[in-house]
This record gives structure tokens, C-alpha cells and sequence, in this order.
């Protein structure tokens, strides 16, 4: 097939959910062997667009051709009949299930009446390495870290024959290193002759490798351009309608006295070997320390205790001059922690609520929002719509729907609106803008900053380096459980804090 065969083309597209127009006239032409990205803010309408090609919805108007032949894709299963396969942004994986048991999930091979687990295994091996993804095929899904999973999930619809693969945020919750590694599986991919659509508003990655880009603006279709020939200031007015400031404004100023101190803690990981191994890290008032490593070396269980959701096994924590060391949830929150955690649906929000109910999940029985155990709903209301308009949570009046329903990015912006306006004395920003576009990262920083300015303690873990250097006063570098180096925020440079964080010692 020559490479300006046209796989896939979407014409016209409008989707609507009742009287609100996710996609208006949607426009998008897809040639085999490229990758074209979707650029767009959180709830423009992107996922929305691949749902519609995945079969998930049904188009209120538009056609859609697929390989030249006007189709109607009535379901996930005829799109992955016809060659298309989508991974999507949260993983629809079975967590005790191994990663060949996720992978043939359906279209087991049989031998008798039993399945042939040894050729499965065969061929997801083979699959794998014929794209350069090594996995563990016997390996639990729960056992592995996130980037291993979304490998998985690639290598799912891969089995099962695909040709047009839609990656919806791919690298949204990825190391910067699973993130080159995912490049490098893209590139293999389309190598092969698979055409891929990315969607995504990351401007770096759409650079690094994307040919095309379409943008979507509030549900509307704006242009589609060649990569080579724009800026990522281009493309991040496109996308928002206006230029972006990429650069975080900050005053000096000299921070106070040490909110928060760890010393020498030690704690397992989920297999009960040492992954703390000595930890000691503190942060003042008015100071953001970010904590840069790669995924793995004992950020993620830090977070934990930190926040009451893990035990240690020896140490110590303070806090505001009070023990925290192995303290309940709550206790830490009266404390005056409050969190961003990394997982936002595990740990974040309770999707099945209402965007209302969670916006005030830790204060449900103070007033004004119940009295004497009824629930003030009026209350209630005003502070989520308030909320809502100040942290741009879209769409709008949508308050009494579940958090379960809003794009992945304004999941973020309600667990950040809450979590901001707890007001503690310290915050835990786990990847604050993971899955956040332009605008709203640069909405986020202004607000992270200003919570320093007010001289509350601010802890950032990010596996985004730009965020670490562009926020941080100081940034600590963990590796192998430990602080290995600390670096000003100031001068702070990526290739010193990459080889920190691949275990490289400081020159003093």
C-alpha cells in the first residue's frame, strides 16, 4: 500500500449528548504508515472523536470511510474487525490476571477444549519483540509497573490483528524514560506500515513524533497542519485560542520554619522487600521541594505513608512539630496535609458521586455543608459552581452528574480545586498536571506557586522534569530509596538531574 493511501477518514462529524455538542463538524483524514495527533484542551472533544471511530458511540451526523468504503462502525468489536484498535487513556486491564491472560482476553487459542497457554505465550512473545516491547507474559498485572501495562495494552489490540491503533494520552501517567521507549515503539510501529492516532496535548511529544495534527477547539474542528512547519507556540495558541506563558513566574523569597521532617524511614514494597532503605528529606514554609526519579525507586510509597495509605517500618515523620509517623488518612489530614494523589480515580475521586459531593468528600459533615447529619445540598451546590468557574472544570452545570463522566483532565482539575482549597499547611502534589493541557498546566503552576507565596509547604513529586525544574526551590533526587543529591531550584540542569536519577553521584 503506497503511504498516501487514505486508511481512515472522518467527515462532518457532530456527536451530541443531549442539547451539548461534543464534536461540531469534525473533520479528520488519517494516511497509512503516519502519525497524526489530535491536539486539544481537556473536554475539547477528542476522545469523544475516537470513541466515535472505536463504535463506542454512534455519530448524530457525519460518515466515516475506512480504507475508502463509507462504513458505519457499530460496535468496539466491528472496529477491531475492520483494523482498528484503541488503547484507551485508563487501562482496561484485569489486575489479578497475568499479562497473557490481559492479552488473549476472548481470542484464546484452543487446544481440545482447554486454551493452549504455551502458544499464546508463544505469540505474545514474538508480538512483542517484533515491536520492540519486552514484556513478562507470566506476569501479574497487578505485580508491574503503569508504563509495562499500557505495553500490554498495546500489545492487546495488536493480537488482535489491528492496523490503525488510537492512543488516547499515552504518556500521561509515563516516566520521561517510558516515554522515549514509547516513542520508540510508535516509530516501530509505523515502520511496519501501522498508522497511528495519538491523542494527546503534549506539544514536545507531538513534535518528537507526530507528522500531522488536527486541532480541535471546544469541540470544534480548527485546521490540521504539518508538524515540520509550526512551533509548539503555534500549536499551544491553536489549541487555546490565545499565546501561553510556558514560563512559571516566581518571586525569591526566604523560606521559614520545617514543616514537614523524615528521617531515616524504612518501608517494603508490595513484595516485602525494602524499598525505603533510610529516606530522610524535609520541607520549609513558603518553599516547594520537588522529588525527581524515575518511577520504581520508592517516590510512590513515600506518597503513602506520607498520606496515611502505607505503613513503614521504622522512622520517623513530623509534622507541623507533631508525630505523623503511621497515622490514619484522617489523622493526617487534621494534621493539616492535604494531597493530589498519582492515581486520581484510585485514589481521588469516588466516580460513581457527583462532581458536588466530591468537591467537599473531606468536609461532608461540617457546616455549611450539613447540620446535625442532613446534608445541606444548597450548600453544597454553590461551592461546587464556584469551584467549577474558578478552576475551569468543563462542561459547565454539570455539578449533580458523576465524576465518572468528565474527561480524564477535568477529573484532575476537581480533585486540585478541592485539594487547593482545603487550605493545609502542607501540600503533596503528585504529578498535579498529569493529563492536563497547556492552559490548564499553566493555571496549575500559578496556583501551586501562589499556595508557596502564602507560606504553606509544598512537596512536589513529578515525573514531568520540565515541571520539577520550572516549580521547585530545591529538588531532591531519590534513587534506590534514598536522597542521593539536592540540587537549587535555580540551577538546576536536566542533564545533571538525569544522571542523579540514574544513581550518578554529585560533585560537589
Amino acid at each position: 500500500m503506497d503511504p498516501n493511501t487514505v486508511v481512515i477518514e472522518m467527515k462532518d462529524i457532530v456527536k451530541k449528548f443531549g442539547d451539548f455538542t461534543a464534536n461540531d463538524h469534525i473533520n479528520l483524514k488519517v494516511h497509512k504508515g503516519e502519525v497524526h495527533a489530535i491536539l486539544g484542551e481537556n473536554g475539547a472533544g477528542k476522545s469523544t472523536l475516537m470513541n466515535v471511530l472505536y463504535g463506542l458511540y454512534k455519530p448524530t451526523s457525519g460518515s466515516i470511510y475506512v480504507n475508502g468504503k463509507e462504513t458505519e462502525i457499530s460496535s468496539p468489536r466491528h472496529a477491531i474487525d475492520l483494523g482498528i484498535g484503541m488503547v484507551h487513556q485508563h487501562f482496561m486491564l484485569v489486575q489479578p490476571f497475568t499479562v497473557t491472560e490481559n492479552i488473549i482476553l476472548g481470542v484464546e487459542p484452543q487446544k481440545g477444549i482447554v486454551i493452549d497457554k504455551k502458544l499464546a505465550n508463544q505469540k505474545v512473545v514474538e508480538i512483542s519483540e517484533r515491536y520492540g516491547m519486552k514484556v513478562d507474559p507470566n506476569a501479574k498485572i497487578e505485580d508491574i509497573s503503569v508504563g509495562m501495562q499500557q505495553r500490554v495494552e498495546i500489545l492487546k489490540v495488536l493480537y488482535r490483528g489491528a492496523d490503525t491503533l488510537i492512543l488516547d494520552e499515552p504518556t500521561a501517567s509515563l516516566t520521561p524514560q517510558e516515554i522515549d521507549e514509547l516513542m520508540e515503539i510508535i516509530q516501530n510501529l509505523t515502520a511496519d506500515g501501522k498508522s497511528v492516532i495519538l491523542i494527546t496535548h503534549k506539544l514536545k511529544e507531538i513534535k518528537a513524533c507526530s507528522d500531522n495534527c488536527t486541532i480541535i477547539r471546544q469541540g470544534k474542528y480548527i485546521d490540521t497542519v504539518k508538524v515540520g512547519d509550526v512551533s509548539e507556540n503555534d500549536l499551544a495558541a491553536m489549541m487555546v485560542g490565545r499565546e501561553v506563558n510556558f514560563r512559571v513566574e516566581k518571586k525569591e523569597q526566604e523560606p521559614g520554619a520545617v514543616a514537614l521532617e523524615v528521617k531515616d524511614l524504612h518501608a517494603k514494597d508490595y513484595r516485602g522487600v525494602e524499598i525505603l532503605k533510610g529516606l530522610s528529606i524535609n520541607v520549609k514554609e513558603g518553599e516547594i521541594v520537588g522529588l525527581a526519579g524515575v518511577d520504581g525507586n520508592g517516590q510512590t510509597e513515600l506518597v503513602e505513608i506520607l498520606t496515611g495509605l502505607k505503613k513503614a517500618e521504622s522512622g520517623q515523620i513530623t509534622m507541623l512539630g507533631k508525630d505523623a509517623y503511621n497515622r490514619s488518612p484522617k489523622e493526617v489530614f487534621d494534621m493539616g496535609i492535604s494531597s493530589i494523589p498519582a492515581d486520581r480515580q484510585k485514589h481521588g475521586l469516588v466516580l460513581d458521586f457527583s462532581i458536588e459531593d466530591n468537591m467537599i468528600l473531606q468536609h461532608f459533615e461540617e457546616e455549611p455543608y450539613s447540620s446535625k447529619g442532613i446534608l445541606n445540598r444548597k450548600a453544597i451546590r454553590e461551592q461546587a459552581t464556584r469551584l467549577m468557574d474558578k478552576f475551569d472544570i468543563r462542561p459547565r452545570g454539570s455539578e449533580e452528574k458523576p465524576a465518572g463522566t468528565l474527561s480524564g483532565g477535568n477529573q484532575q482539575k476537581v480533585i486540585i480545586a478541592r485539594e487547593v482549597t482545603n487550605d493545609k499547611e502542607l501540600l503533596i502534589a503528585v504529578n498535579p498536571t498529569r493529563g492536563l493541557d497547556v492552559g490548564a498546566i499553566e493555571f496549575v503552576h500559578k496556583y501551586i506557586v501562589e499556595q508557596r507565596n502564602k507560606g504553606r509547604a509544598i512537596l512536589l513529586v513529578s515525573f514531568e522534569l520540565d515541571e520539577i525544574m520550572s516549580l521547585s526551590d530545591r529538588i531532591e533526587v531519590i534513587f534506590d530509596g534514598k536522597i542521593t543529591g539536592s540540587v537549587d531550584g535555580k540551577e538546576a540542569d536536566e542533564k545533571e538531574l538525569g544522571f542523579l536519577m540514574a544513581g550518578g553521584k554529585k560533585h560537589e
